[in-house]
């Protein structure tokens, strides 16, 4: 299977920053093994009912303890686009319009 390119919005870079240290590493592991492994154990669909979703794409989270990774794959496109790290709680997905319009 072929590695597909990783692209990191700018606030992942942040967010990544900023989780704490013994969550840190994990979830950097996790980003990178994105490249090879897009649909990983673990990972899942999100709900887009209602949003404008290019065709061609599908919009993913990875689950790590309390903390989410939301990312989009192109298998077309040879991509994977991560969005955003969010902790749960509190998340509950409110910003997934602004999320998915980045996309476009």
């Amino acid at each position: 299977m072929p590695r597909y390119e990783l692209l990191l919005e700018p606030e992942v870079h942040e967010a990544r920053k900023r989780l704490p240290g013994h969550v840190r590493q994990r979830v950097k592991r996790a980003i990178d093994e994105l490249a090879d492994t897009p649909r990983p154990a673990g990972s899942h669909d999100v709900d887009v009912t209602g949003l404008d979703v290019p065709a061609g794409i599908e919009l993913r989270r990875l689950r790590m303890d309390v903390w989410r990774i939301l990312y989009a794959v192109s298998d077309g496109d040879g991509w994977v686009w991560v969005l955003a790290i969010r902790r749960r709680p509190p998340y509950d997905y409110e910003d997934l319009a602004e999320i998915v319009a980045r996309l476009r």
